[in-house]
């Protein structure tokens, strides 16, 4: 191949590494791809990393020693988040959304690829992603919310099943006490989804009392993982008390009032500051 112009050689770098977050990639790598000395894709990446630094676009980051190289952290400024959590909240608020019952309907924005992949970038960078090997969510509407932290960590995305099934092979099943209907269900994961001792990030997309989060966790006990954290998108402020307690949402449910046609939902600033 033909030697590249700087900033066709800078192109390709940040394209592969923001195509791949948290991976890292050798010097040795990028020269032999970029028909380079080392020393300029050294270059390369102290330009590239500034200017994404300056504009706020991540973080690029190198590892010193034989065994290091560079990779892309995948971060979004807290003014970002606000203003995005700030639209969210406007449009889910909408009292069009409500269903009988009081429940909200959600599914067209937790299901839009642009609207999963920014909540799954905030929610992976409320965690310290150096100790999660998994990302584990069970199938409900979080699941691509929970494909998206799972992305922007640069981790595999475990899926808990509510029942067997024939292709999982052999599983580990539970019983959980689900805290908003009060009623016993059943998850299930593959002995094969995941190594065991690892650090998961539990990500779900709506909490009311934690019962799900809660099976989840139990879960993962049988896989002695240990969980490094618990991301929300929607918690509900009632009940206040919930089987789990340490967790992390971005947005507040405060109400849903059917007869008076109202929403209330609010962004959790304290996570921007």
């Amino acid at each position: 191949m033909d030697r590249l112009k700087r900033n066709e050689r800078i192109a390709a770098l940040v394209k592969i590494l923001t195509d791949n977050p948290n991976k890292l990639f050798s010097l040795n790598y990028f020269a032999k791809l970029l028909n380079a000395a080392k020393s300029t894709i050294s270059e390369d990446i102290v330009i590239a990393r500034n200017v994404f630094k300056e504009l706020g676009l991540g973080q690029i980051e190198t590892v010193p020693g034989a065994a290091g190289g560079v990779k892309y952290n995948s971060t979004v400024t807290p003014e970002e988040s606000l203003d995005f959590l700030n639209r969210i909240s406007k449009t889910l608020s909408d009292p069009g959304r409500i269903i009988t019952g009081g429940f909200l309907y959600m599914a067209d924005v937790v299901y839009n690829p642009g609207i999963a992949h920014s909540t799954g970038k905030i929610l992976a960078g409320c965690f310290d992603k150096s100790s999660i090997q998994y990302v584990v969510t069970v199938e409900t509407k979080g699941i691509p919310i929970a494909l998206m932290t799972a992305r922007a960590i640069g981790v595999p995305l475990v899926i808990a099943r509510r029942d067997n099934k024939v292709t999982e092979g052999s599983t580990v099943n539970i019983n959980f006490l689900s805290g908003s209907t009060g009623r016993i269900q059943t998850m299930s994961l593959s002995k094969r989804a995941m190594e065991r001792g690892a650090g998961v990030l539990i990500i779900d997309d709506f909490m009311k009392a934690g019962g799900t989060a809660r099976g989840m966790v139990d879960l993962m006990k049988e896989f002695d993982a240990r969980v490094a954290g618990i991301g929300v998108m929607i918690t509900t402020v009632r009940p206040e008390q919930k089987l789990v307690s340490d967790y992390v949402s971005l947005l507040y449910l405060e109400e849903v009032d059917e007869n008076r046609g109202m929403v209330s939902l609010r962004p959790n600033t304290e996570l921007l500051v």
